[in-house]
């Protein structure tokens, strides 16, 4: 049976996978989800022999329905190719001596674990596009905290039939970020600065998402808006599937065995990293705590210890800024999941919190959440985990990873766990070079140092190669150079799209 996608927000007739990704947001402004979660019996000896091309197939084919294996296939072929630098795309390192495993998401094109979804939603989307006759050009439109943005633009770019607008925040993204953005290639691309933090850009467009009027008048000059955001469900399905790799690579280096439990630590924003990890859960694999990581902005691990969201906080500025975020979009869905599949119910509690900056989930939804623990770490404590891991193991991770990492040790003291225990690295620690640099050798002053210039010293000191990523920004020229306050987003769509 095909498996179909419905809103969190209303009882609307439910739609096709390729109609999902194509929309991104459902017309009420809910998330799409799946009627169900596929719980096929898994033969995990046959998984453990599968390349990753062929376990995502495997995974994504039971979520994409109407997509034929013909049309799947191909755009994961597409997708998970030599762009990677290892032919494992998600390799898994162990800690020597240690049950801690990290899942190295970042060996793509743009050295963050975005790429493991947006190098495969381009080609999901123009095939969803004809599969839909869709004639409109599809105008991505994306908030960005830091990676989305260049890994998106990057899939996108030059993709006959679309076009792609990325915001961020113009303090509140590493330099190195931002110049991965405002470098960016392609005909289609466009990258545009706000004066403001991730929370005004992701707020903004979806207003533009929400807005009748704006849609009414792109249609018309021959657009349709769709979102690269994780909010869109062709985001989330490709992230299920490297949990499942990173738990079958376990079995094949023989650290479990066919159904051992296993425990997942994700640093965490905007939830929808986790929620994927979740949803491997929910298919059958045996992964015991799920345990998400927040900085300083600890606005979820607030919520996963007292049932309360409270978005109504200063704003911090971190060494890890992809976490740097008080609305987690994604987390919606497991609100919704938690609240029986209750679209009123869900609705009303993101009503308020558009209203109030605040809700609080029920006693009954709280033992849904309970699959979940919070932890979270400070800057100081990030920077001691970075510190602790070189030392130790002459392993080098970047600031997100560390705070994960920092949540893993807190959680083993406080549980007594000793299950295997696997954390998502989602980023090169040379996309962070500075913090990561600061943090191994804090008896020096890198105030002012050129960025590249720090690049290679960590390559000196870790013994790393600088990857190609970075050797192609470092000469690359400026071509985006538009700032635009936080008012000024939709005008801002309406130029460059000329309407």
């Amino acid at each position: 049976m095909a498996l179909m996608y419905k809103s969190t927000r209303s009882d609307a007739a439910p739609v096709t996978a390729s109609m999902a990704i194509l929309k991104g947001l459902a017309n009420d402004g809910g998330l799409f989800v799946p009627t169900e979660i596929p719980k096929p019996d898994w033969n995990y000896e046959e998984l453990m022999n599968m390349s990753y091309q062929e376990l995502a197939f495997a995974i994504m084919r039971e979520f994409l329905t109407d997509f034929t294996d013909e049309e799947l296939k191909d755009c994961i072929q597409k997708a998970y190719d030599a762009k990677f630098d290892t032919p494992y795309i998600a390799p898994v390192c162990q800690l020597e001596g240690t049950s801690t495993f990290f899942l190295e998401l970042y060996h793509g094109k743009t050295i963050a674990f975005k790429d493991m979804a947006l190098s495969i939603l381009p080609h999901l989307m123009t095939c969803a596009a004809k599969k839909n006759q869709v004639k409109n050009e599809i105008v991505i439109l994306t908030a960005t905290s830091g990676d989305t943005g260049k890994a998106a633009l990057a899939g996108f770019m030059d993709v006959p039939g679309t076009r792609i607008i990325v915001f961020y925040p113009k303090h509140g993204v590493s330099p190195f970020q931002e110049r991965q953005m405002i470098t960016q290639k392609g005909d289609n691309t466009y990258v545009v600065g706000i004066e403001g933090n991730f929370d005004d850009a992701q707020t903004a467009v979806k207003q533009i998402f929400n807005d009748p009027e704006m849609a009414e008048r792109i249609g018309k000059a021959g657009f349709q808006f769709s979102s690269a955001n994780s909010i869109n469900i062709g985001r989330l399905v490709p992230q299920i599937v490297y949990y499942v790799y990173a738990y079958v690579s376990l079995m094949r280096t023989g650290a479990i065995k066919a159904g051992d439990p296993i425990n997942v630590v994700v640093p965490t924003g905007n939830f929808g990293n986790i929620l994927a990890a979740y949803y491997a859960k929910e298919m059958g694999f045996p992964i015991a705590n799920l345990i998400c990581a927040s900085n300083e902005n600890k606005v979820l691990f607030d919520f996963f210890r007292t049932g309360k969201y409270d978005r109504n906080r200063p704003f911090v500025v971190t060494s890890s800024p992809s976490m740097d975020i008080l609305i987690s979009s994604n987390l919606e869905r497991l609100i919704y999941r938690a609240a029986g599949d209750d679209a009123e119910k869900c609705a009303a509690l993101f009503s308020q919190l558009s209203k109030d900056g605040t809700y609080e989930v029920t006693e009954d939804m709280e033992k849904v959440l309970k699959d979940i623990t919070g932890y979270y770490c400070t800057e100081e404590e990030t920077w001691e985990t970075i510190r602790s891991i070189f030392d130790r193991y002459h392993y080098v991770i970047d600031t997100h990873t560390a705070v994960a990492a920092g949540a893993c040790r807190k959680f083993k003291e406080e549980t007594g766990s000793t299950l295997p225990t696997v954390i998502a690295s989602t980023a090169s620690p040379f996309k962070f070079a500075r913090s990561v640099l600061a943090a191994i050798l804090p008896e020096e002053n890198f105030e002012g140092k050129d960025d590249f210039a720090l690049i290679d010293r960590l390559s000196a000191i870790s013994g790393m190669s600088v990857p190609q990523a970075v050797e192609e920004v470092r000469t690359a020229p400026v071509r985006h150079t538009r700032v635009v306050s936080r008012d000024g987003i939709k005008e801002a769509v309406s130029d460059i799209l000329g309407v």
